[in-house]
This record gives structure tokens, C-alpha cells and sequence, in this order.
């Protein structure tokens, strides 16, 4: 693309980088507090991952369909997309290293990572080549405070609704009753079937800041460190009556993440497109073929926890092997087996890159 920035490529690829790294310790029984997801309310920098990609999803958005005619051709080719995506995410929900290589139907988990990025690009494309800046904007207001009151206001079962992690949660009880047993965890998904409506709106925040950085405005890094602390404040505001929840996905989590986006994202552009300084390059590679990188990372994750060696398992085996050391702590041994992780996942990166096998889904 002849506009294409830098910054919103190092930018996914760092995202990419971070999403194998948090997915892959050496073990999940001695892993830093970072590392991790906040229990329930709450955030911690593991929980600024994905919606990192989406709002980068939607910012690319902007780049590839900034010309595109509302036809059936353009439709014909998100529709595409948004399938192989969540088909992907299906496939890595079913399998397994066993005949026939797939879990039993009832263990099959429907929801997920690539399912809600494929639903979550559909809607968001769709809105962007229809609708101008201020009429998406009008979109994300509804979808934010319809959720809120949504979630606060509509009794479960006739009792009244919780934030907590509950059976009167209205998202988790939704998500219990539509797909069963086929959740992440038995009494909810944080990738879930209501939740995946305000995260439409963390892609259409990076859809806003792709048009600021499309624009003829000046200062574009200072204009998104501007709004990045704009949508931080209100985020945090909003947290004392919808508390920020990755889990569900609350209005406040979209605001105050996508805060945290537009400030990385404009101290990369920054450094990048304005003081033209040299570094990211790998991350540059890792975001040229992100969602392979993380469907084979999964993928290949899943292998090692299946394969037996002994009574553990290939995963097992070469973390207690190789990383954990009587001079060093469990959790630097476990950080250290997942910076390996990702230290083979961007060689790989680097190899395609320079070979020119960019694999598009």
C-alpha cells in the first residue's frame, strides 16, 4: 500500500510477539504478575494484548478499504475473510493429537481468539465503507452505553443482574445458555457472544486513529497522545460504575485500552515516521504474517502438551530439562522457556519475510 506506516506495522507485529509470549510459559504454576490476566475487574498488561489486534485491525482497516466501493465484489471478500478466520479459530478449538484429531464434540470450544477477530473485522469493515467518521462515532457511543445498560439493568432469571463473576452475569449467563458446554471455562468465555459487541467498538477506535494518521493534520503523534489520554481518563471515570473487565469486555476496558493503544501507537510513529529512527524491524517481519505466526504458535502449543514423554509431556519435558535451573526462580525459568517461544516464532518471521511469503487469510 502506498500509505502504509511503519509504526502500524511494528505495532502489530509487538502485539503479535506479546499475545505468543503471554500464551506459552514454561509453566502456568510460576508466572509473573504482568504475565497474567487480572482475575476478574481490573487490568494488567497481559489484558491490553488483544484488544491491541483488534484496534490495529480496525486501523488497518482504514488502509485496505479506504477506496473501496460498497459492492458485492468488497463484500464478497470480507465475508471471505471473516469465514477463514473463524474457521481457523474452530479448528484450533477441536483439535487434538488423538483420532480422528479433533476433541470429543461435547469438549469443543466455540468461541475464541480468531473467531472474535473474524466477527469483529466483519462488522467493523462493513461499518467503515457505509458510514463517515461521525456516524461511527455515533455507532460506538450506542454500542458502549447499550452494553452498560444492558449489563446493569436487565434482571437474570428474575434477579438482578451482577458484574460479578456470577450466574446472574447477563454475559455469562447468555454465554452458558447459547453454547453450552462448549465455553472456555463452564460458567462463562472472555471471548463470549455478548461481549464481542463492544469489541467492535475497541476495532472501530483504531478505525478513528487510522484516519488521523491518513490525514493531511500536523502533529499526528501529538493528536493521538491527545486522544489516547482522552479515552484513558474517560475509561478510568466510567470504571467507578462499569468496572474494566477483560472477561467481559466492558465499555470502560474499550476506552481504556484503546487509550493505551493511541499512546504506543503514537510514540512508535513518533520515533518511526517522524524522527525516521531505525528499530522494530523484527517486529516489522512478525506483523507481515501475525495471524500465522499465532494460528501456528497455538497450533504447535497444543502439539507439545500432547505428545507424552514419560509422565509428562514434550512441553513439560523440556521445560524442566533445558529452563529450570537451581540458580534461577521458577518464574524467570518459565519466562525464559517463553521467550524462546517467541524468539523461534520471529526467526520464522524474519525467514518469510525476507523470502517474500506473506500469507494472507
Amino acid at each position: 500500500m502506498k500509505d502504509r506506516i511503519l509504526a502500524i506495522d511494528i505495532f502489530r507485529g509487538m502485539t503479535i510477539v506479546l499475545m505468543i509470549l503471554v500464551n506459552t510459559p514454561g509453566t502456568w504454576s510460576n508466572v509473573y504478575a504482568p504475565f497474567l490476566h487480572a482475575k476478574w475487574h481490573g487490568y494488567t498488561p497481559t489484558d491490553l494484548v488483544f484488544p491491541f489486534f483488534l484496534f490495529i485491525v480496525g486501523t488497518s482497516i482504514v488502509f485496505a478499504y479506504q477506496n473501496k466501493k460498497t459492492n458485492a465484489g468488497t463484500y464478497k471478500k470480507i465475508a471471505i475473510r471473516s469465514l477463514k478466520l473463524i474457521g481457523l479459530g474452530l479448528f484450533l478449538g477441536a483439535f487434538m493429537l488423538s483420532f480422528p484429531f479433533i476433541k470429543d464434540f461435547s469438549e469443543i470450544r466455540f468461541p475464541g481468539v480468531l473467531q472474535r477477530i473474524g466477527v469483529v473485522f466483519f462488522f467493523a469493515s462493513i461499518l467503515f465503507i457505509n458510514l463517515d467518521w461521525k456516524k461511527l462515532i455515533g455507532v460506538s457511543a450506542i454500542l458502549l452505553i447499550g452494553y452498560w445498560l444492558l449489563m446493569t439493568l436487565v434482571p437474570v432469571n428474575g434477579i438482578e443482574s451482577t458484574l460479578d463473576r456470577a450466574p446472574n452475569n447477563f454475559a455469562n449467563w447468555l454465554d452458558v445458555k447459547v453454547f453450552g458446554t462448549h465455553n472456555y471455562k463452564p460458567d462463562y468465555d472472555p471471548e463470549g457472544l455478548l461481549s464481542t459487541i463492544p469489541s467492535i467498538v475497541s476495532s472501530l477506535l483504531g478505525i478513528f486513529t487510522g484516519l488521523i494518521l491518513l490525514s493531511k493534520q500536523k502533529k499526528k503523534a501529538t493528536i493521538l497522545f491527545g486522544l489516547g489520554g482522552s479515552l484513558l481518563l474517560i475509561g478510568h471515570l466510567w470504571d467507578f460504575v462499569f468496572p474494566i473487565n477483560k472477561a467481559l469486555w466492558t465499555s470502560s476496558f474499550v476506552l481504556v485500552t484503546a487509550g493505551w493503544a493511541n499512546v504506543v501507537l503514537a510514540l512508535i510513529y513518533y520515533l518511526t515516521d517522524v524522527k525516521k529512527i531505525e528499530f522494530g524491524s523484527i517486529f516489522k517481519y512478525a506483523g507481515a504474517n501475525a495471524i500465522v505466526l499465532y494460528f501456528l504458535s497455538s497450533c504447535i502449543s497444543k502439539v507439545m502438551g500432547l505428545i507424552k514423554v514419560g509422565e509428562t509431556s514434550l512441553h513439560g519435558w523440556l521445560f524442566q530439562n533445558i529452563y529450570v535451573q537451581e540458580f534461577i526462580s521458577l518464574e524467570t525459568s518459565s519466562l525464559l522457556y517463553g521467550l524462546s517461544v517467541v524468539a523461534f516464532y520471529c526467526l520464522l518471521a524474519y525467514v518469510l519475510y525476507k523470502g517474500n511469503v506473506f500469507i494472507k487469510v
